[in-house]
């Protein structure tokens, strides 16, 4: 059963079904299509950037993310996106921006 799995053996936390990844900024686990995938790319300056890739196809390592404001701040506060995206290096990428996704996501919090 590769590649399919299903998550929660207790009645009380609901069955996930299919690709399950877990949400950078609070933690909580959910399916694939609920969450932003953010991968590391770089700005006009060649300086690292966190963005957005909301199709899941762009080549890389990647990072998962509830599409809220309130997710994206806890994983800027947990400097969760330096943690996910560059687990061996982390502490030569400083200054990483999460910008991008920042104003990926600020149109979609007005739209609830």
């Amino acid at each position: 059963m590769a590649g399919r799995r299903k998550i929660s053996t207790s009645p009380d936390v609901p069955l996930l079904e299919g690709p399950v990844r877990t949400c950078v900024g609070c933690r909580e686990r959910a399916t694939k299509s609920e969450l932003l995938r953010v991968i590391a790319g770089s700005d006009a300056n060649g300086q690292p950037v966190v963005v957005p890739d909301p199709d899941g196809t762009a080549t890389g390592r990647g990072a998962h993310l509830h599409p809220t404001s309130a997710c994206y701040d806890l994983a800027v506060r947990r400097k969760a996106f330096a943690r996910a995206l560059f687990p061996q290096g982390r502490q030569s990428v400083g200054g990483l921006s999460s910008a991008p996704v920042g104003e990926y996501l600020d149109p979609l919090d007005h739209q609830q």
